[in-house]
């Protein structure tokens, strides 16, 4: 306990130094988590898809969900393949195709087959007012937190308007991103008349079922027409749809490891300055007995002290912005949601801790094989 109390004497004894590493620590482990976080969020995403065994059915050298048109009734052709359990047909509808952080994304589905293949928890509004009014939606937790949406009311992007039956949660976060309507709304919506035709089918797979060899079977059934498909695992047709953000993602990747490199910089450089400025008084701690590990050990609990401290207030804070956000990044009307887990918290704070041992072990090392005698001269 005197130990402690003596290092924390020392670095209240330079407050001001020990506060700006302390915020620069801050920052870059906060801009860390904030990597991170997307980086779960494609974790998370496909992972989900794959354990859920779902295949996507698009129109074949089609990208844009606007540019995709199937026949409606490809879902009852399909629900007769061997393996196929359900076909749902989704209509498609976002406001931007690019890369954003603020794509809203509408899919339009029978509303039973949604209550089905959908594991939703309403927050506020029920399926039944749902059901029952053509030009009703449910909105997804996340989507209505950015945009203040409350149940009642009446959303519009574009020529797109609906009113607001419930907001749902769900275990997936990607799925809190979304805007779920009736499918005849909206192939009906305002300057467009797309009955008969869906952007695409979902299709649901019996367990065991190879999901290769049914999209294999769907795409040939197809190939000569009416309209050829394109048929992928939902979690591999979700990757291709983010393209080169997948790749922007994995390459945000190095930046978080620079934020790492920048913590065990700057925590190195304070620390060695400490010493520095102090080197007088380790020498009369060598004198008064401590040995030269002691010391050693002294030196590298500050430097521990100082990464773990920034680790604390940038992982804390980035978390609490991250749940309080609800940020997501789209492109093509697939969403992937910035995650604030527990694993990204644990893997913050250890990388701090790991951080500001690697930054104390020289300076460390240096207080403690310092001449005593040379030192006290310097006093």
């Amino acid at each position: 306990m005197k130990l402690i109390a003596y290092i924390m004497k020392t670095l209240w004894g330079h407050r001001a130094r020990t506060m700006l590493t302390v915020a620069g620590s801050a920052v870059a482990l906060f801009v860390f988590c904030f990597i991170q976080s997307i980086q779960e969020g494609m974790n998370d995403l496909k992972q989900r898809q794959e354990a859920r065994g779902s295949l996507i059915v698009f129109q074949a050298n089609k990208f844009c969900p606007a540019t995709s048109h199937l026949p409606q009734d490809y879902d009852q052709q399909i629900s007769k393949f061997a393996g196929v359990k359900d076909v749902i047909p989704i209509q498609v509808f976002t406001n931007n195709c690019r890369a954003s952080l603020d794509v809203v994304v509408f899919y339009g589905v029978p509303p039973k087959k949604l209550r089905s293949a959908r594991d939703f928890e309403f927050i506020s509004g029920n399926w039944n007012e749902f059901e029952t009014h053509q030009d009703a939606a449910i909105v997804g937790q996340s989507v209505a937190n950015r945009r203040k949406i409350k149940v009642g009311d009446k959303f519009s992007i574009g020529d797109l308007s609906v009113n607001v039956a419930g907001i749902y949660r769900s275990e997936n976060p990607a799925e809190e991103n979304y805007i779920y309507s009736h499918l005849e709304f909206l192939q009906r919506r305002q300057g467009a008349n797309l009955v008969g035709t869906v952007t695409q089918l979902e299709v649901i797979l019996v367990p065991g079922t190879d999901p290769m060899q049914v999209s294999t079977a769907i795409d040939e059934r197809y190939r000569k027409g009416p309209v050829e498909t394109n048929t992928r695992a939902k979690g591999v047709f979700q990757a291709k749809s983010l393209g080169d953000l997948s790749q922007l993602i994995e390459m945000a990747h190095y930046l978080g490891l620079a934020c790492v490199g920048l913590v065990l910089a700057l925590v190195a450089t304070t620390t060695l300055m400490s010493v520095e400025d102090r080197i007088q008084e380790h020498a009369v701690l060598r004198t008064l007995g401590f040995s030269g590990f002691k010391v050693f050990t002294l030196v590298l609990a500050e430097s521990t002290f100082l990464s773990v401290a920034g680790g604390t207030l940038g992982v804390g804070t980035a978390l609490v912005v991250l749940k309080l956000s609800s940020l997501s990044v789209g492109a093509e009307a697939v969403t992937v949601a910035f995650i604030p887990s527990l694993h990204l918290a644990w893997v913050g704070m250890l990388l701090a801790c790991v951080t500001g041992i690697c930054a104390g072990i020289i300076p460390a090392s240096y207080a403690s094989r310092a001449e005593i005698v040379p030192a006290l001269r310097n006093v």
